[in-house]
């Protein structure tokens, strides 16, 4: 019998988007085949404390998220020196050792923004996804934009602000914006996701008060000049050649003005999806093609979920985003897109590890010291 790949699943974080976390990680736990994988759920509660949770525990828990288990023991990671991680204890504990491969199933800064990449890299383990330097760039809006841009990826108007120079200079920063873009504007958190912290200001008296709520998330912001356009996002996953999904559309509920953290996860009925969206095969070709070249240059692994706008008049495509670890929750639609696209959600699970270990083996083939 083949011995079962042991896979740590990471849920949680310190961030803003903690408790999508908590949903993301519990349709990974459903999905993963336990024909191949041995899965150890590991929490990581807001103040960063990593707990072994039992998994039986977790399956028999009602609802759409993970709990926390607060007597869940402590443990800390570690390597082994055959490259494969460990979860030691705290105190008495048992802890868990031979673990393949870890999954981290967390959103927002601290988690996918490099810091637990950065983490994994240390202890010298395999992990899913992008590493440090994709991770980073991608969840800065404002680094990404500028990288799209100078490959040649169409990008909509936006100055960035810091909070630095939003506490010298409110007024400055503010006709700094005006000067520049047309209403309405967006203002944007630069390193968070699932749209915290996000305000479309109509005019501009209203912007001072959208500025002062975002800088409460990040240190940096964007004021994004808002298109008259449709939500299109497609969903890459690394292959050689990429394999990149059909666009879908996200349509907000009028109730919604725009894709919001409400609309995403609060409403039920907050938004439609077209999968595939309602476009001609050109243009569909067109934002399959701008996803794939997104995720080329933002130098992206495992995976990458690709947001677009595309503007209702001229019928171009803007790059708006790109997002390294998409949620997984069962509505969200980075799994929905490979889906539709003939992948279903347990085998892209499988994938992802496959491809989390390949590369795990390219690095430990590499020659680490040096010597004439």
């Amino acid at each position: 019998m083949t011995q079962k790949i042991r896979v740590a699943v990471l849920y949680g974080g310190k961030s803003g988007e903690h408790e999508v976390s908590l949903q993301s990680a519990a349709s990974v736990l459903r999905y993963l085949d336990r024909e191949r994988f041995d899965v150890v759920p590991v929490s990581i509660d807001k103040t960063g404390l990593w707990q072994l949770n039992d998994l039986k525990t977790l399956e028999q828990t009602p609802g759409k998220a993970l709990p926390i288990l607060r007597d869940a023991p402590e443990v800390r990671l570690a390597s082994q020196p055959d490259g494969r991680g460990a979860l030691l204890p705290v105190s008495g504990a048992p802890g868990i050792r031979d673990i393949d491969v870890f999954f981290p199933v967390m959103h927002g800064p601290l988690c996918e923004d490099g810091a637990i990449q950065g983490l994994l890299d240390l202890a010298d383990v395999a992990y899913v996804g992008s590493g440090v330097l994709s991770s980073a760039v991608s969840m800065d809006k404002d680094v990404a934009k500028r990288l799209a841009a100078f490959a040649g990826l169409p990008i909509a108007p936006y100055v960035a602000l810091t909070r630095r120079d939003y506490a010298r200079d409110v007024a400055g920063c503010i006709n700094a914006a005006r000067a520049k873009l047309t209403l309405p504007v967006f203002v944007k958190p630069c390193n968070m996701g699932s749209s915290v912290g996000v305000h479309k200001v109509k005019s501009w008296d209203a912007l001072k008060a959208a500025l002062d709520d975002a800088f409460r998330y990040d240190l940096k912001i964007l004021v994004e000049e808002g298109i008259d356009a449709r939500e299109v996002e497609v969903a890459v996953l690394e292959d050689d050649p990429l394999f990149v999904s059909v666009a879908s559309e996200i349509n907000p509920d009028p109730r919604h003005e725009f894709y919001s953290y409400e609309a995403k996860y609060l409403d039920k009925d907050g938004a439609s999806v077209d999968l595939p969206a309602r476009i001609d095969d050109a243009a569909m070709t067109r934002v399959r093609a701008l996803a794939a070249q997104a995720f080329t240059v933002l130098e992206c692994n495992g995976l990458a979920r690709v947001d677009f706008f595309l503007d209702r008049k001229s019928g171009e495509f803007y790059f708006n985003e790109i997002n390294t670890l998409p949620g997984f929750t069962s509505i969200s639609m980075y799994p929905k897109m490979m889906e539709a696209s003939g992948v279903p959600y347990g085998e892209l699970l499988t994938r992802l590890v496959n491809l989390a270990l390949d590369r795990h083996r390219q690095r430990h083939s590499l020659v680490r010291d040096y010597a004439n």
